[in-house]
């Protein structure tokens, strides 16, 4: 029986492949015998290899619909094809919604939004001309789906990217599958900016119901399964991978009452009474 996760003859893009949560799932379809594109605004030291391959880099702003195309022409020159297109490059710097300034809101929203929606708009065009046609993957947040103080446009973008995902998968199907990813608290090589050092991180890690935050090779294994043929019947919706998401604030706050006991009757617990 072939392997349902091996990507031989595969082509996959993945935006800001080269670092953090997009390094993990580079890493991954590497590992499955993928042949890996990466993209981002800076050149990287060391190209990813994993699994005895490596990955390709191509500089590109995912802001521009230019580059885009740029990258979109790299693939098909060097390889002929694209099968998967994971829309990982996003962000957001913190910045206060009362002063933030209109043009800053509307770069992160062009970043996390519609750049996301050029990507797969391209891809798709590929995508439709192939008997096997291909998969998108969007790299979602938690900040998504509750209050996101201080990345307010990120988490508004986000969420408009969950919407995307599933119109996008009404359009394009029954060719192209448009799936997403609901990140949660991803320990990167940045956390210590968010979480400050080990004491710090872990502490953040014991608020998560799985008490560890995530790594970037959980969110890999994840864009590895819903590109695969284990997950053909998955499309228009996203996967949550946050550990069990975050427990309730109330929760370490309330002191309920304790139930009144003394007038209820003795429980029976003989053999003959739990016979009947």
């Amino acid at each position: 029986m072939n392997n349902p996760l091996d990507f031989s003859g595969k082509v996959v893009i993945v935006t800001g492949g080269g670092r953090g949560v997009g390094l993990g799932i580079t890493t991954r379809f590497l590992e499955a015998n993928a042949d890996v594109l990466i993209c981002g605004r800076s050149e990287l030291e060391n190209l990813p290899e994993a699994g005895g391959r490596k990955a390709e880099f191509i500089a590109a702003d995912v802001r521009d619909v230019e580059q885009i195309a740029n990258v979109m022409s790299c693939a098909k020159q060097r390889f002929g094809r694209l099968d998967v297109l994971v829309n990982n490059a996003g962000g957001a710097p913190e910045a206060a919604a009362a002063t933030a300034s209109p043009r800053f809101s509307e770069a992160i929203i062009r970043l996390n939004l519609i750049a996301p929606l050029n990507f797969a708009q391209q891809a798709n065009a590929v995508m439709q001309e192939q008997d096997a046609g291909g998969v998108i993957i969007n790299i979602a947040s938690v900040s998504a789906t509750r209050p996101s103080p201080g990345t307010a446009a990120y988490g508004a973008a986000k969420a408009g990217l969950l919407s995307l995902t599933q119109s996008l998968a009404v359009e394009w199907a029954p060719k192209v599958r448009v799936t997403g990813v609901v990140a949660g608290m991803i320990r990167t090589e940045l956390a210590h900016l968010h979480y400050g050092d080990e004491a710090g991180i872990a502490a953040v890690g014991a608020t998560v119901p799985l008490e560890r935050m995530g790594e970037p090779k959980d969110v890999g294994d994840t864009c590895l399964y819903l590109a695969s043929p284990l997950a053909s019947y998955v499309s228009g919706t996203s996967v949550w991978v946050h550990g069990g998401g975050e427990k309730p604030v109330f929760l370490g706050a309330a002191q309920p009452a304790q139930p009144d006991k003394s007038n209820e009757p003795a429980e029976n617990t003989s053999d003959e009474d739990n016979s009947k």
